[in-house]
């Protein structure tokens, strides 16, 4: 007999976890309450009543939202379950190889978003310290990104095109991680992610090549911002096709 290694959730849970999701793809600006409402048929106030927490929804109400949002039950089953911070000795051998955007907003990794999985040797994450934000402590910590050619040439000869980048999410302090070397950082650059060396300065990031022949750039901080927003994370590892 097969039995499913499910964690159990309930129905009030399930409809928190969509919720949260809801929120995070409106906070991202994929979404917002009048699409939905074209989307599922429900008033804007009915959803902004859920949204807030002031309501519950039918079961046929979360069917349509699900179905309009193209979520899946299990992307909700899972999704507090793969957040969960491991015990200690656990053995993780595997990260999710996600989408840039996925890697920077999505504070779970929902299996319908990952497109395939790194494997390493076994321990090997278990002995990297994190320095992270109160908000990030949440978030399921290690993701990798795929790095397309243009964006890897200001980095060569350390990221050739298509590299894999491993990202510690739950390191987006400034502080080196190890001394007199400069750590390597997913930064957000419009609406993906490029890797550089980063300093603050005058409430700007400064991120610097590896690749002298190319320009530092600058970012702006806004004033609703911490310089660690705008890392998705330190960089862990490259990881090269030959």
């Amino acid at each position: 007999m097969l039995v499913a290694d499910f964690p159990q959730m309930n129905f009030t849970q399930m409809q928190e976890r969509l919720r949260l999701e809801l929120l995070r793809r409106i906070q991202r600006g994929t979404l917002s309450v009048s699409l939905l409402s074209r989307q599922t048929g429900f008033g804007q106030s009915h959803l902004s009543n859920f949204l807030n927490s002031r309501r519950g929804l039918s079961l046929d109400a979360l069917d349509r939202i699900l179905a309009a949002q193209r979520i899946v039950a299990s992307d909700l089953l899972l999704a507090g379950y793969r957040g969960e911070t491991l015990p200690a000795g656990t053995e993780e051998s595997t990260v999710p190889v996600v989408s840039h955007a996925v890697a920077l907003f999505e504070p779970l990794i929902r299996p319908s978003a990952v497109k395939s999985e790194l494997h390493l040797q076994a321990g090997l994450l278990q002995s990297i310290r994190p320095h992270v934000s109160r908000q990030r402590r949440t978030w399921q910590r290690f993701v990798a990104i795929r790095i397309p050619g243009a964006d890897a040439l200001p980095m060569e000869p350390l990221v050739f095109p298509d590299a894999f980048a491993l990202i510690d999410r739950h390191y987006n302090s400034l502080q080196s991680y190890r001394p007199n070397r400069p750590n390597l950082y997913a930064v957000r650059h419009g609406a993906h992610l490029i890797l550089r060396y980063v300093d603050h300065l005058a409430n700007r990031l400064v991120l610097r090549p590896h690749n002298i022949a190319y320009p530092v750039e600058l970012i702006e901080v806004d004033a609703d911002e911490s310089p660690g927003d705008l890392l998705a994370g330190r960089v862990v590892l490259i990881l090269n096709e030959l």
